[in-house]
């Protein structure tokens, strides 16, 4: 079940968690954030092609498509016996910001996404049939854990697609990661 949790970005051990859905959209919305739940149109395998996968979902990336003028659409999956899923992971751990919308769709596994707005820190833990879409510039970093097991659909109003600009903070680092989220829930 997807949660969130609010921290003091000064107070990293002592957050208030929500995981019930009406209220993670309302806190989250609060600060331009989208989140929602997405079924898919038609039934699919595990091992789709992206193709598949992506007409399943057709209705909902049109309908963000013509509301942000997406312009390209992907999926990407990452598995635990991945043999660079450590610098996969490693990539995203570092508090970084977007010049473009970072859209996320968790057709299968979960991942936890940080926001670092003003001086609060959300942990959204996102999971199957979660839509997370972070504004541009909003400072932020991801988490898929040890053994990631995920497959997303990601959407770009660039073609370049994922550009992180890395902020320097170091504030990622004293936040649980996915793993230590996941036993505190």
């Amino acid at each position: 079940m997807s949660a969130l949790t609010i921290y003091s970005e000064d107070q990293q051990q002592i957050g208030v968690t929500s995981r019930d859905f009406a209220t993670i959209v309302e806190k989250l919305n609060a600060l331009g954030v989208r989140f929602e739940r997405w079924q898919a149109a038609t039934e699919f395998s595990a091992d789709a092609e992206p193709e598949t996968v992506l007409a399943a979902y057709h209705d909902a990336i049109d309908r963000l498509k013509r509301q942000y003028g997406f312009q390209s659409v992907d999926v990407i999956s990452l598995k635990a016996d991945h043999p660079d899923k450590q610098q996969i992971r490693q990539k995203f751990l570092a508090e970084h910001i977007h010049r473009d919308y970072e859209v996320r769709f968790f057709v299968e596994g979960r991942g936890l996404f940080y926001l670092h707005v003003g001086d609060h820190v959300y942990a959204v833990l996102c999971e199957q049939g979660d839509l997370l879409s972070v504004p541009a510039n909003t400072t932020h970093w991801f988490d898929m854990g040890e053994k990631p097991n995920l497959k997303c659909i990601r959407l770009f109003t660039t073609p370049d697609g994922w550009v992180a600009e890395f902020t320097g903070n170091k504030i990622a680092d004293k936040f649980p990661g996915f793993d230590q989220y996941l036993a505190t829930l």
